[in-house]
């Protein structure tokens, strides 16, 4: 009898454990601690996430810091109208024009970056790659970004 209530203690544990979801499983993001690293090295989302797949959002301004700054704001918009935050971005691929035909600007874009990722307020970083192109669809335009994002479904 007294092997019964053993088990049954540590079923009604259990499911208070679940029901408060402390052993729920939660995004991963790996390589959090390097606060040097502008990007998670790999994250995982496990089942029962809702994904967002955000189209790219470029920004406006003279250069690729700048343009990353209002980039990344749009992108702001954007998840919120769904309900998120750049906490719950996932994957992100950047995109970058050389300026003047030259190279990208690969520590602008990061300067704006780090204001957004990897803080204090918001420290989760996204998987990412950065790539840089001949060109962007729109006058000027040095930096697009596009995300995935996920929510845990309701």
């Amino acid at each position: 009898m007294r092997k019964y209530i053993k088990y049954g203690a540590y079923a009604v544990l259990g499911l208070g454990l679940v029901a408060s979801g402390a052993i729920a499983q939660q995004v991963m993001h790996n390589n959090q601690s390097n606060t040097r690293s502008p990007f998670a090295s790999s994250v995982m989302v496990p089942a029962g996430y809702d994904t967002y797949y955000v189209s790219g959002k470029s920004g406006k301004g003279a250069d690729t810091a700048t343009q990353t700054a209002d980039c990344l704001e749009n992108l702001k918009a954007e998840l919120a109208s769904q309900g998120l935050t750049f906490g719950d971005v996932v994957q992100a691929h950047v995109f970058l024009v050389g300026a003047n035909g030259g190279k990208m600007d690969f520590a602008g874009m990061n300067s704006s970056w780090f204001k957004v990722f990897g803080t204090a307020d918001q420290p989760n970083k996204p998987a990412r790659a950065a790539f840089q192109v001949a060109a962007l669809a729109g006058a000027d335009n040095l930096v697009e970004i596009e995300f995935i994002a996920v929510k845990k479904a309701r």
